[in-house]
């Protein structure tokens, strides 16, 4: 008799396991929870526990939907923009937002993420063409940049509030020329480098050729000062060398006639191999060739007597 009911308790306790796991669900600090009854919002957990329902989901008694509660992103890629001044850019931005109203989430795009961030997506592009083409060129790229953010963050905002979002931060990741606007810019780039190198070079031959004209005069300068000092120590060497042999010449007067021949002997016939043939008595010039006290020679010396 109990081996007979053994089954059926088996069976029994398997269905209460069963009514039991499918009444129980369990939300994470990460999560919500929307409970879902004949397709109706039955109740909305936010805080993560331990929570139960009606069973049998599969008859679309009570139906658990999970929505995320951390912070998401999306990234709207490739977006060509228009600034005031007629340019292009190619912007890349993302998007940090949180589901903060699960039932109006729930409401109006059945929890679906992909839906929400379709219609976020559509919203970024126009405000961002909007507060560029409000913008010049160049305020992109400057810290007016921050302040743009800012005010497509605010434009979102509104939008994403009847998704039961919040937008948390909108970040631009890349701001790029067009290929078109690139070129052009770098041709204008160039030709402005081009332009100052040339002024550059200029100013330096300029200064090149002071420079030079200093150098030169200085030169000029620093050799007629050496040729005037040389003159000056010529003068003086001349003047000392002159009173040396006045000197010389009053201290031994027959010396220095003597010294002065020699040296206009020297002079007069070097090394050259010159040779002169003259009467030694016909002139004072060679009156030491025959005497070193410079007596003059006799043309005809008289013949001693027998």
């Amino acid at each position: 008799m109990t081996s007979s009911r053994l089954p059926t308790i088996l069976i029994a306790l398997a269905v209460v396991l069963l009514l039991i796991y499918s009444s129980v669900f369990v939300v994470n600090a990460r999560e919500q929870a929307i409970v879902l009854r004949f397709g109706q919002i039955r109740a909305v957990k936010t805080e993560p526990g331990l929570y139960f329902k009606l069973p049998f989901a599969f008859m679309d008694a009570d139906r658990v939907q999970y929505i995320q509660q951390q912070e998401l992103r999306f990234d709207l890629d490739n977006i060509r923009v228009q600034v005031s001044g007629g340019k292009f850019y190619e912007v890349d931005a993302f998007v940090i937002y949180k589901i903060t109203d699960a039932r109006k989430f729930r409401e109006t795009v059945s929890g679906d993420r992909d839906a929400a961030e379709s219609r976020l997506r559509t919203r970024l592009d126009a405000s961002l063409r909007r507060v560029y083409g409000l913008r010049g060129f160049e305020a992109a790229l400057s810290n007016e940049r921050a302040s743009m953010m800012t005010e497509v963050r605010d434009d979102l905002h509104r939008d994403a509030e009847t998704l039961g979002l919040n937008i948390e931060d909108v970040r631009i990741r890349r701001t790029d020329l067009s290929q078109e606007v690139s070129q052009n810019t770098y041709d204008r780039m160039k030709a402005e480098r081009l332009a100052e190198a040339e002024l550059i070079r200029a100013r330096g031959n300029e200064e090149g050729q002071r420079r030079r004209a200093i150098a030169d005069r200085q030169v000029v300068e620093i050799v007629a000062d050496a040729r005037k000092d040389s003159e000056v120590l010529r003068g003086q060497g001349e003047a000392e060398r002159n009173a040396i042999f006045a000197d010389a010449s009053k201290r031994d007067p027959n010396f220095y006639e003597f010294y002065r021949s020699m040296a206009a002997y020297n002079k007069a016939l070097g090394s050259g191999g010159k040779t002169l043939v003259l009467p030694p008595n016909k002139s004072d010039f060679f009156k030491f060739f025959d005497s070193p006290a410079g007596a003059p020679a006799l043309a005809n010396p008289a013949t001693p007597a027998n």
